[in-house]
């Protein structure tokens, strides 16, 4: 497929919304993906310690 202008090859011959929707959700969903697997590790984390904290309190 070839495009004679910049504003064609956008328009994906009228599917650019949809493929370049397709290529936003999926980009912000990468970005995110990570900052929250990293929230989660540190809650793991915070978890596992206070666990520790607590088995190893005297009765």
């Amino acid at each position: 497929m070839q495009w004679h202008s910049l504003a064609e090859f956008f328009a994906m011959g009228g599917y650019g919304l949809y493929v370049w929707g397709s290529y936003g959700v999926a980009a912000v969903l990468m970005l995110t993906e990570p900052a929250l697997a990293a929230s989660r590790h540190a809650r793991a984390l915070i978890a596992a310690k206070s666990a520790e904290v607590w088995k190893e309190s005297p009765p």
